[in-house]
């Protein structure tokens, strides 16, 4: 057998041959560099070929699971060990419930002891971005001002994982009250990249895509207003998904922006997040932006052809402010999505509105009481956004925003989908990634909003519209409204599995 290759920060040795079947070529070949020159930016420890349960997809634990080939108790348990190894270097989590966790565990192994099964995600380990609501556990935002807060109920998406048989490792950090694309800004301290521990993660989501990529979880929670599941997954090299507005409840998250907040999955493959989106999404009663419709098995067209569908490509404005590394690492995805699809156009997007006077605007009102009583509980940096961003808008302002918003959703609408059902497949932040070597690139500096693209997601089953790089065009029929799983399906039959 050839010989194991190393992540660089020394997070797990898995065989050559089994990191070929994982993960992209992009991800392979930077680990190989990789192990030749770390250099002394990463962790000294690793575990033995292949022996750290925690190295398997959600899939295959699951499949083992399933099988009784290994128990919750015994994934549970490599996963806290591995929290105990790393995570005081890499500052993934505010929050170990260990305890709470090996209970769950041996709950879920008693079920299924008693030919009670809840699922793929039954005895699975994930973790919690911590502006998710967890009654009994502290949920903090990244916050001196949350430090100690607890909540009395869980958010709505927890209570559907708990429902699937999740067991909940803890609440992993984040850019504070989600306002900031780095997640350096935290008052428990900054995320560290699990590529290199002198970079950032990305955010606001960092603390999800650093335990899901480090294998300190099976997957992880995030939220997304403006690329806060998307840009730390690319820096990372794992897979984030921001579901269509309305599809997975917000009910019981912090909020940054009402009308543009979002919560999806962080996985380390599409089809784990094809399963996790299964088990979060759905109608809330108490949720108005929810849509009551059946919720999909998005796990059930993987391996449908990806044939008929044609890939659009809005070359401006995301071509032109592109580092040549990135923009080379989108054209490879390009040509090995060109082969497995139908045919490649251009799309001409209509002219994009501002998002910034809602999101100020949304977020400062959230805030305001704080922001007068306690303003020192705050980071800086935070604060001063919160006031300095929200002074520069006006109610009309605000106003105006919220109905361009709404027209330019209308307009792709009737631009795009008429002439073919458009299923989006994002980039990164604002330009692109194939992995962890153009990830960590983007992570040398800190993201700025191109101001183009993050916000326009439609309120109903079509996918997220918030512009990136690719869209994958389905000539199904354009009467009905499509859903999330020709874009889980185009990305999963490429292997390129940072795209979303």
């Amino acid at each position: 057998m050839a010989s194991p290759l190393r992540f660089i920060c020394g997070f797990r040795t898995i065989s050559a041959s089994r990191q070929l079947h994982l993960y992209p070529r992009s991800r392979r070949s930077f680990i190989a560099a990789a192990a030749a020159a770390t250099g002394g930016l990463g962790l000294n420890h690793v575990f033995g070929e292949s022996q750290d349960l925690s190295a398997l997809s959600l899939r295959q634990a699951s499949e083992l699971l399933h099988s009784k080939g290994i128990s919750p108790v015994d994934l549970t348990k490599a996963c806290l060990k591995r929290i105990e190894n790393y995570n005081s270097s890499l500052n993934a989590f505010i929050t170990v419930t260990g305890d709470q966790a090996l209970e769950t565990a041996r709950q879920m192994e008693a079920e299924q002891t008693q030919g009670k099964w809840r699922g793929p995600l039954h005895g699975i380990p994930i973790a919690l971005k911590d502006n998710i609501d967890t009654a009994g556990v502290r949920t903090t935002a990244a916050s001196g001002l949350f430090k100690d807060r607890v909540p009395l109920e869980d958010a709505e998406v927890v209570g559907k994982l708990k429902q699937a048989g999740a067991v909940f490792l803890g609440k992993l950090n984040l850019h504070e009250f989600a306002y900031g694309g780095t997640s350096d800004t935290s008052y428990f301290g900054p995320v560290h990249n699990p590529w290199a521990l002198d970079r950032i993660s990305g955010g606001s989501s960092g603390g999800s895509a650093v335990a899901t990529a480090a294998d300190l979880c099976f997957a992880s929670l995030g939220t997304d207003t403006g690329g806060s599941i998307r840009i730390p997954s690319s820096y990372c090299g794992v897979v984030g998904f921001k579901p269509t507005y309305g599809r997975v409840s917000l009910r019981g998250v912090i909020p940054l922006s009402w009308s543009l907040d979002h919560a999806g999955p962080i996985c380390r493959t599409v089809e784990d997040v094809a399963i996790v989106l299964t088990a979060i999404a759905g109608y809330d009663e108490f949720d108005p932006a929810t849509v009551n419709v059946p919720v999909p098995d998005y796990t059930r067209d993987l391996n449908r052809s990806t044939a008929s569908l044609r890939l659009g490509i809005p070359r401006t404005p995301f071509f032109k402010r592109l580092d040549p590394e990135v923009g080379n690492a989108v054209q490879a995805a390009i040509e090995v999505l060109r082969k497995l699809t139908r045919s490649v156009i251009d799309i001409k997007l209509p002219p994009i509105p501002p998002f910034l006077p809602i999101s100020a605007t949304e977020a400062y009102a959230y805030h305001a009481k704080w922001i007068v009583e306690s303003p020192e509980k705050y980071q800086p940096f935070t604060r001063d956004r919160i006031i300095a961003v929200a002074a520069g808008t006006t109610a009309s302002g605000y106003a105006e925003a919220l109905r361009k918003t709404n027209l330019a959703r209308r307009d792709i609408h009737e631009s795009i989908f008429r002439r073919g059902s458009a299923h989006h497949a994002h980039y990164a932040s604002h330009s692109g990634d194939l992995g962890p070597e153009q990830g960590l690139r983007q992570a040398r500096r800190v993201s700025r909003s191109d101001g183009h693209s993050q916000h326009l997601s439609f309120r109903s089953l079509r996918p997220a519209i918030h512009y990136g790089s690719m869209w994958l065009l389905d000539y199904g029929s354009t009467d009905r409204p499509p859903d999330q799983r020709s874009l889980l399906r185009g990305v999963n039959s490429s292997g390129v599995s940072t795209l979303l």
